[in-house]
C-alpha cells in the first residue's frame, strides 16, 4: 500500500502529520482519518505521559518490536532508547533473551514481563510479581498499555510494510 497523498488530506491532519516529523508511520496512518487523530493522541501519551522511567519504557518497546520483528519500530525505538540511557548490553537482551547477561533487576523484571505479555496475553505470576516490586501502580498500569499499544503499531507497520523514512519504497520486504 502506498502512502496517502497528505497534500489530499484535510488541514488538521496533514498538520498532524507534520507536527510528529512526518514520520512513516503517521503517514500510513491518514488512511484512516477517522482514527488517526485518537492514534496520534494516544501515541503522544505514552511517550510523553507515561510514569514508566523513559529506559524502562523504551526497553520493553524495542522488546514488542523484536518479538513482532517490526525492523521500523526496533529502528526508531533503539535510537531513542540509547537517547535515554538503556545500555548495549540491554538493547542485546531485547534482541534476544539469551543474551542477557547483567541487567539489573528492573531491566530483566520489564523483559520478562513485556514477554509474559506477548506470551498469555495477560501479566501474572512470578513477572507480575517481580515487576509490581519494582514500579508503582501507576507505572504497572502504564506498562500493559504501552506493551499492548506497540503491538498493535508493530501489526500496523508490518500488515503495511512501512519503510524507515531513509528509505523511498514502502514495499521492500527487509525493512519492515
Amino acid at each position: 500500500m502506498e502512502y496517502p497523498d497528505l497534500a489530499a488530506l484535510p488541514v488538521e491532519l496533514r498538520e498532524a502529520v507534520q507536527d510528529h516529523g512526518s514520520l512513516n508511520v503517521f503517514r500510513m496512518i491518514m488512511h484512516s482519518p477517522g482514527l488517526a487523530p485518537g492514534m496520534l493522541a494516544l501515541s503522544d501519551a505514552i511517550l510523553g505521559s507515561n510514569s514508566l522511567p523513559d529506559d524502562l519504557r523504551e526497553l520493553a518497546i524495542v522488546r514488542v518490536g523484536h518479538a513482532y520483528g517490526a525492523a521500523y519500530e526496533v529502528h526508531h525505538h533503539e535510537r531513542a532508547a540509547r537517547l535515554v540511557g538503556v545500555s548495549e548490553r540491554a538493547l542485546a537482551a531485547a534482541a534476544d533473551a539469551a543474551s542477557a547477561g547483567e541487567l539489573t533487576r528492573a531491566e530483566a523484571a520489564v523483559l520478562v514481563a513485556t514477554d509474559r505479555l506477548l506470551d498469555r496475553h495477560t501479566l501474572d505470576g512470578a513477572p507480575y510479581d517481580d515487576l509490581s516490586e519494582i514500579l508503582t501502580v501507576n507505572q504497572l498500569v502504564d506498562f500493559v498499555i504501552t506493551v499492548g499499544f506497540y503491538q498493535l503499531v508493530c501489526g500496523f507497520l508490518n500488515t503495511f510494510k512501512v519503510a524507515v523514512e531513509e528509505e523511498t519504497s514502502p514495499h521492500d520486504d527487509g525493512l519492515r
